[in-house]
């Protein structure tokens, strides 16, 4: 799809198969380079391009019209816009909404965010549906203005999703902790001394997942993405939660060592998105990445378990490689049996593990769920359960032990 616009304010996206969408510049002007996805919500926009696990990639938003409630102080899930650029068909040429601070295009050039409108989302989805997410760049402005060949070259020729290490580019460089009374929580007894602590390690986590938690009476102490073990073990938790995050799980060596440690010492733990990568590659599975990913709030997945489907917010283009019967035994075999507990019913993508001879589960999706569903957060409180049944079987083996 062609538009007319002025020189200055030209656009064009350039996919590495050579296919260009021709628009108009939105947000900043420049160069944008990354991996080309699509995300299915039709709510939510501020939350999307917040979230760390967008890192490297130019989102389309498949919903057609985007900004029409600005942006707020209030609503992000991190400390910056993460989409490396930004491709929309028609934004909102005015802002209205009650907690509305700016709009978004001012915040994208404030941010420095690259984007292009006026072009056919859904061609370009369709075209990523049949072909995958691919390389591609955004140009407007003067760089639009150069040579189809030497845009396309520098699309080509930039890295691949596949082997990249993000998660320590977006996570926090210092820990700091979420506390409940900070988020209106109180025990019956009107105490706000927390039920549990646990230690988060944060490889792309939102802002919303330390709240629900909080929410619950659980202190969170969020670590750096290169926390050790020893670090951990410091802030004397309950359980270990490992969050969402953007790269290719293969690349997090770190991360799948320190959960072993943690799975070890039988420390009841919990992830999400990331985490759940983590996970299967710490029991022994491997990981591939995805044709197109699934990204949106509108992703269907069963419980095995009880049979009932959830919609479900996502954001990842890899997954677990393990076996789809429901129970079997771990690769590293002294973390016993391990079960498939959730599968895509889009495509049949394992969607959850949970392991049988130790207190540790995941699921791929985000329970946190801004700007919803929210089908999915009983699983904060299947994890504090979780640690209240460890919690209490260790007690029980020290009582008998002293006796």
């Amino acid at each position: 799809m062609t538009q007319s616009a002025e020189p200055q304010n030209s656009a064009v996206l350039i996919l590495e198969d050579g296919t260009s969408f021709h628009g108009s510049s939105y947000g900043a002007t420049g160069t944008a380079l990354g991996e080309a996805v699509f995300s299915t919500g039709m709510t939510g926009y501020q939350e999307t391009i917040t979230d760390p696990s967008y890192a490297r990639q130019l989102v389309v938003q498949t919903a057609p019209h985007i900004g029409n409630t600005g942006v707020n102080d209030e609503d992000a899930e991190s400390r910056k816009i993460w989409v490396a650029g930004y491709i929309v068909r028609d934004p909102a040429r005015r802002a209205s909404n009650w907690r509305s601070q700016r709009s978004l295009d001012e915040e994208l050039i404030v941010q420095g965010i690259i984007g292009i409108q006026g072009v056919d989302t859904r061609a370009i989805t369709r075209h990523l549906r049949e072909r995958g997410a691919m390389k591609a760049g955004i140009f407007s402005g003067a760089d639009a203005q150069r040579p189809a060949a030497q845009l396309l070259t520098e699309v080509t020729s930039q890295a691949s999703m596949e082997g990249l290490q993000l998660a320590e580019e977006v996570s926090v460089s210092e820990a700091y902790t979420v506390e409940p009374s900070d988020h209106g929580w109180q025990a019956p007894d009107g105490s706000t001394q927390p039920l549990f602590s646990i230690a988060a390690l944060d490889l792309g986590i939102k802002a919303m997942t330390p709240q629900r938690f909080a929410e619950r009476g659980v202190r969170v102490h969020v670590l750096p993405a290169t926390a050790s073990f020893q670090d951990i073990q410091a802030v004397q938790p309950d359980g270990v939660f490992m969050s969402n995050g953007p790269g290719d799980p293969a690349t997090a060596d770190a991360q799948v060592g320190l959960l072993r440690e943690v799975l070890d010492q039988k420390i009841p733990f919990f992830g999400i998105c990331f985490g759940n990568q983590i996970l299967g590659r710490a029991l022994g599975f491997g990981t591939y990445k995805l044709r197109y990913g699934h990204r949106g709030i509108n992703q269907p997945v069963m419980d095995r378990a009880t049979g009932k489907v959830e919609i479900t917010s996502q954001n990842h283009g890899f997954a677990v490689d393990a076996p789809k019967e429901r129970i079997s035994d771990a690769p590293e075999s002294r973390f016993g049996r391990v079960e498939v507990s959730h599968i895509s019913l889009n495509d049949d993508v394992v969607e959850g593990l949970n392991c049988l001879d130790l207190p540790a589960f995941s699921v791929q999706y985000h329970p946190e769920a801004a700007a919803g569903p929210h089908d999915s957060a009983y699983l904060f409180d299947r994890f504090i359960d979780l640690m209240r049944s460890t919690a209490s079987a260790h007690q029980a083996k020290t009582a008998e032990d002293s006796e």
